[in-house]
């Protein structure tokens, strides 16, 4: 049994507004995908890793994976129209390359942030529950709305959870998902957690970090910088 990962790199940030896709965007004279890369290179417990590109950029991310020698950085293919495909490129990618028992983690580039504790611990518990994702409890209140103007009623925080990547599968099982999601010609899933629970499997949460943030916005670059500062030791308790 190994564990690969695929790293989404296939969005074009138009949130942030910058000139080019939010994952090359250099912070501290790196662009924030290599970041988030070495996080994987870094941990011993993964075998190979392939990254969903934008079809533009896969060359410069070829010379990103030479100058940096991230020597894990196995595959590149190529992105989908939404992120469901891009996950589903990736997966499917991996059809010859890895085995049914073995597991892949799934990641967004541009969450920078993940301690080497965080990445151990989706992989723990996907490894007993054969699925796990990243996930917080939820302590702000949370109010249900019908028309995204005003909220009718409070709903139970004690049931929330909060997930994010990395999400961490049995290649056969999250294989046999995105299979699924073509038969039925469905593209829309925000994250193979909610696909999922759409063919009727349970999540499993593994402990995260509210420090593995995903930069979106100009002003979420601002708090990275700052989170680079932070002892590794600190961003996971």
């Amino acid at each position: 049994m190994k564990n690969y990962v695929i790293i989404l790199a296939g969005g074009v940030g138009k949130r942030m507004q910058a000139e080019m896709p939010k994952q090359f965007i250099e912070v501290e004279g790196k662009p924030i995908i290599v970041y988030t890369i070495e996080r994987f290179q870094n941990n011993p417990n993964i075998e190979k890793i392939v990254v969903v590109c934008i079809k533009d950029w896969i060359d410069y991310l070829k010379e990103l994976v030479e100058k940096y020698s991230l020597t894990k950085v196995q595959w590149i293919t190529e992105g989908g129209e939404t992120s469901h495909d891009s996950i589903r490129n990736g997966v499917f990618f991996l059809r010859d390359k890895v085995e049914p028992e073995d597991f892949v983690v799934i990641h967004d580039a541009v969450r920078p942030i993940l301690p080497q504790k965080a990445i151990d611990e989706v992989l723990c518990v996907a490894h007993i529950n054969g699925n796990a994702s990243s996930s917080i409890a939820c302590h702000p209140p949370i109010v249900y709305t019908d028309d995204c103007i005003s909220g009718i009623s409070d709903i139970d925080r004690d049931h929330v959870m909060l997930t994010a990547s990395p999400q961490a599968y049995r290649y056969s099982l999250v294989l046999k998902c995105y299979e699924m999601a073509e038969l039925e010609n469905k593209h829309d899933f925000t994250f193979t957690s909610s696909l999922l629970i759409h063919c009727g499997e349970r999540v499993f949460f593994a402990r995260g970090t509210t420090s593995n943030i995903k930069v979106t916005q100009k002003e979420d670059l601002a708090l990275f910088k700052a989170l680079l500062s932070v002892p590794e030791d600190c961003l996971f308790k």
